[in-house]
């Protein structure tokens, strides 16, 4: 299995943490995973039941098969090159993915040569979004072993929405095992922001029931939320219904800590760009077993090490009114040969070997 071995006196010089030198050399294996929202990627065909119409060689987006091929060989490109910052050449051990329209579109995108070369799999479980779009989830089953996969339907409660029928995505479930310790994933794309904040914060409670109810079944499993909240870390659905903090040291044991609240607080920047002003729907967010506190320095199982949101150039418009934005598929009705709407976001994670 390829691993990045890291010396302490390298995690020392790059700042990682505060550890005292010690005269025995120490290794340490690092590990990636990863979220990215691939924005819209349908296949051609009509799924039954779906309002996929606009995706179709005839609809708004005469979407056909030269577009289809365009979109998965820009979507394995950046999926191919996230986490190789740390880990060239490995990659992510496993990368969640949002608005996929079918097991059908994950198993092209895993043929794609930049997949494939590392044999990457998918797992997914048909959803009951009217658009047809889904939550899945890409691994390398060199590094990520799956057990056991769930779909967790997002519930209304109140009687209006349930006579209304908006069903939505719903938290999909993957455990497995990760550096020989027991994991679990739930990938999210919550209500879009015209729904309103109420719907949000519904999905972050039910997310943290989710997350509470895995962690009853094994204390030991470490969870992962990851997802396109359609909010910012600060907002009432990830800052209290999930109780997702800033802080390492302010992460109560019923909670969890978000890496990238400081990224948009501090650093002012994110992962979609809206009038100029970013936004980070895009987030990882980890239980308090996979972070040490203040004075800690237990690496002997996976602790948290640091996190980005993924950039490269190409990624970006490079002209014209939405300079600066990352560049899509289409835009005022015209198909730009881009990516995504999104940035992708990755974790790092470190072990003593």
């Amino acid at each position: 299995m390829k691993r990045q071995l890291l010396t302490l006196l390298a995690f020392m010089l790059i700042g990682v943490c505060a550890m005292a030198q010690d005269s025995s050399e120490k290794r340490y294996a690092a590990y990636a995973v990863g979220f990215y929202n691939l924005e819209n990627l349908f296949d051609t065909e009509h799924d039954e039941g779906k309002n996929d119409f606009e995706y179709l060689p005839e609809g708004k987006n005469k979407w056909n098969e030269l577009k289809y091929s365009h979109k998965l060989h820009n979507m394995a490109t950046v999926l191919s090159e996230m986490g190789t910052d740390v880990l060239p050449g490995v990659g992510c051990a496993f990368i969640g993915v949002s608005e996929v329209e079918n097991a059908r579109c994950l198993q092209d995108l895993c043929d794609q040569p930049e997949l494939k070369a590392r044999n990457f799999k998918f797992c997914h479980i048909e959803g009951p979004d009217k658009r047809g779009v889904d939550c899945g989830l890409l691994y390398n089953p060199s590094l990520f072993t799956v057990k056991k996969t769930t779909l967790v339907p997002y519930v209304y409660e109140l009687q209006e929405d349930i006579e209304k029928d908006r069903q939505t995505r719903g938290f999909f479930t993957v455990s497995g095992t990760l550096a020989g310790e027991h994991v679990s994933v739930i990938v999210c794309h919550l209500p879009s922001r015209f729904a309103g904040s109420y719907y949000r914060e519904l999905g972050g409670k039910q997310i943290r029931a989710v997350k509470d109810s895995l962690l009853e079944d094994d204390p030991e499993c470490k969870v992962f939320v990851m997802g396109d909240m359609n909010d910012d870390p600060s907002n009432k659905s990830m800052y209290e219904s999930l109780g997702a903090k800033d802080e390492i040291d302010d992460v109560d044991d019923d909670e969890m800590y978000n890496p990238f609240y400081n990224i948009l607080a501090k650093q002012k920047t994110g992962t979609l760009r809206y009038d100029g002003k970013w936004n980070l729907f895009d987030q990882i967010i980890l239980t308090p077993n996979l972070t040490n506190k203040e004075g800690r320095r237990d690496l002997s199982t996976l602790k948290y090490w640091k996190c980005q949101v993924f950039r490269r150039d190409y990624l970006f418009q490079t002209e014209g009114k939405y300079k600066g934005n990352p560049k899509r598929t289409h835009a005022g009705g015209v198909w730009l040969d881009g990516y995504s709407d999104h940035l992708p976001v990755v974790v790092y994670l470190l072990k003593q070997m």
